[in-house]
């Protein structure tokens, strides 16, 4: 199962309640549309309802067909318009007496799949995503330095702990699975949402890619994580940025070394990805489910004083 992280809504942000309670929100209001492509100028103003505030997370649109007269359209093209609109993440839909569209909790899930779908695509390559984790890997660990609480070292020691466990009972699958769950609690610890959502992406092509290519060895992995893991408990920010892009390279060097031998596998990206012979598949599913449920929590944590 995974769940996506209910991001907290900041205090004026596009979306957020207004002060004062739900009678001073701007009432809905929809203009007739004329365009050749309407469904889009119908997501367009349902976009901005919950930009002004007239819509909020967990409210429900009105139905079909009142929508449909209020935009003087046909229910079929405002449908197009919701299951748009759905497919982004904005909304869900719920069955039963007391159904509809409802708008859904920020999150980063349209996102993630986004990225994903792209790798498979073809479009991101190794030396992309080692770009890429840097930049980000790089912030994240600095931001953990700063911000993280005591809850958060308790969780990245667990984690840490968990890893060399699996080391030892020779479980590469669930060591890798523990890996990706490392770098989802770092960027929870960060309290920066748009992290969460980006490390997030991150992994889930990481984890394609150690499909298609296999893990690295684990001499390779877990002293490094530790030391990361004990350079925030230390805060030194510096030191702990610094051997996270140490390990990122030597991770990353390894997966090009072996992007060279495996090059059909790279070409054939686009195909399903059948279960990779000779060893378990990797998911992230359980590690998905425990970070965002961190980064649910992280966002409404207040940050360290000392």
């Amino acid at each position: 199962m995974t769940i996506r992280p209910r991001l907290a809504k900041m205090e004026n942000a596009p979306g957020a309640p207004r002060a004062g309670g739900p009678n001073d929100r701007p009432s809905q209001s929809y203009l007739k549309v004329q365009t050749r492509r309407a469904f889009e100028e119908v997501a367009v103003q349902i976009r901005e309802q919950l930009s002004k505030g007239a819509l909020i997370p967990g409210d429900k649109l009105p139905s079909e067909r009142e929508l449909a007269e209020q935009f003087q359209l046909s229910r079929n093209t405002v449908r197009e318009a919701l299951r748009s609109l759905e497919m982004a993440g904005i909304l869900e839909f719920r069955k039963g007496m007391h159904g509809g569209a409802f708008v859904r909790d920020g999150h980063g899930g349209a996102v993630v799949a986004g990225f994903s779908d792209m790798f498979r695509l073809g479009m991101f390559k190794p030396e992309h995503l080692k770009e890429a984790r840097l930049l980000v890997s790089l912030a994240v660990t600095r931001a953990a330095c700063l911000r993280a609480t005591t809850e958060d070292m308790e969780a990245l020691r667990e984690n840490v702990e968990a890893g060399e466990e699996a080391i030892a009972r020779h479980d590469t699958a669930e060591r890798v699975r523990l890996g990706l769950d490392f770098h989802r609690l770092l960027a929870a610890a960060s309290s920066n949402p748009i992290m969460i959502i980006l490390m997030d992406a991150l992994m889930t092509i990481q984890s394609q890619l150690i499909e298609l290519l296999g893990p690295s060895p684990d001499s390779l992995v877990m002293p490094s994580r530790r030391r990361v893991y004990d350079l925030i408990v230390a805060r030194d920010e510096d030191s702990a940025a610094t051997e996270m892009e140490r390990n990122i390279d030597a991770l990353h060097e390894r997966y090009l070394s072996a992007e060279v031998g495996q090059k059909p596998a790279m070409d054939q990206v686009t195909r399903t990805q059948s279960e990779p012979k000779g060893k378990a598949k990797i998911t992230n599913r359980g590690s998905t489910e425990r970070a965002r449920i961190a980064s649910h929590k992280a966002m409404r944590k207040p940050r360290p004083t000392g």
